[in-house]
C-alpha cells in the first residue's frame, strides 16, 4: 500500500495545476507518469454538447486508428456455412450461430467485438439485453452487420475503435498504449477526435465539443485544449 500511495502522490503532484494542455504536452505528461507494472492504456474521454436520449442527438461511429490500439481484440462472428469458414480464415476467435447464442446467454462473453452476417440478426436480436449494454451489439452503421466478414474481422483486429455517446453525452475509448511513441499517440488521438467531430448529429445545438480529457489506466486525468485536439 505504501508504494501505491507514494506513486499516487507523485502523480498528483505532477498533474497539479496542469489543464487545457496541448495534445503533445498531455501525452508527454501521461507517458512519464504511467508507472504501473503493465503497459497502461491511454484513454480519451470527450464531453459533448448532446443528449443521446434524443435520437437526433445520438453520437455513434467507428474509426481506424492509424497506429492501432496496441490491444489484442477478440472477435466473435455469427455466421453459417461458407461465411463461417471465411470468418475463421480471417482470424475470428469465435464463430457460431445458435450455439454461440446459447454460450452468450449462459453468461460466457469472451470477446471484445461482435460481427454478424445479416441473415443471423434474428438470432442476434435475442441477445439485445445482454450485448446492448456492453456496446457489443452488431450494427450496420458501424460495419459489424455485413456480408464482408473478412474485412470486418481484419478491421477489428487492426485497430478499429467503435464509439458511442453515453447518457451524459460522454464518449470514451482507448487510443493506444503508454509504450507508444508520443507522435503516434498524438496522431491516434487526433484521428479519434476527428471521427467524433464528423459524427456530429443534426440535433446538436451550441458547442459540440465541450471538453477533452486524457489519462492512462492507473493515472490521473488531464484536460486537453479542444483546439489542439482538432488540429491537423
Amino acid at each position: 500500500m505504501a508504494k501505491i500511495a507514494k506513486r499516487v502522490k507523485a502523480a498528483r503532484e505532477a498533474f497539479a495545476g496542469k489543464a487545457n494542455l496541448s495534445v503533445e504536452e498531455a501525452v508527454s505528461l501521461i507517458k512519464s507518469n504511467a508507472t504501473a507494472k503493465f503497459d497502461e492504456t491511454v484513454e480519451i474521454a470527450m464531453n459533448l454538447g448532446v443528449d443521446p436520449r434524443h435520437a437526433d442527438q445520438m453520437v455513434r461511429g467507428v474509426v481506424s486508428l492509424p497506429n492501432g490500439t496496441g490491444k489484442t481484440v477478440r472477435v466473435a462472428v455469427f455466421a453459417r456455412g461458407p461465411k463461417a469458414d471465411e470468418a475463421t480464415a480471417a482470424g475470428a476467435d469465435i464463430v457460431g450461430a445458435e450455439d454461440l447464442m446459447e454460450t452468450i446467454q449462459s453468461g460466457k462473453i469472451e470477446f471484445d467485438r461482435c460481427i454478424a452476417t445479416p441473415d443471423m440478426m434474428p438470432i442476434v436480436g435475442r441477445l439485445g439485453k445482454i450485448l446492448g449494454p456492453r456496446n457489443l451489439m452488431p450494427n450496420p452503421k458501424v460495419g459489424t452487420v455485413t456480408m464482408d466478414v473478412t474485412a470486418a474481422v481484419q478491421a477489428a483486429k487492426g485497430g478499429q475503435v467503435q464509439f458511442k455517446a453515453e447518457k451524459a453525452g460522454v464518449v470514451h475509448a482507448g487510443v493506444g498504449k503508454a509504450s507508444f511513441d508520443e507522435a503516434k499517440l498524438a496522431e491516434n488521438i487526433r484521428a479519434f477526435v476527428d471521427a467524433v467531430s464528423k459524427a456530429k448529429p443534426t440535433g446538436a445545438k451550441g458547442a459540440y465539443m465541450k471538453q477533452v480529457f486524457l489519462s492512462s489506466t492507473m493515472g490521473a486525468g488531464v484536460s486537453v485544449s479542444v483546439d489542439s485536439a482538432t488540429q491537423g
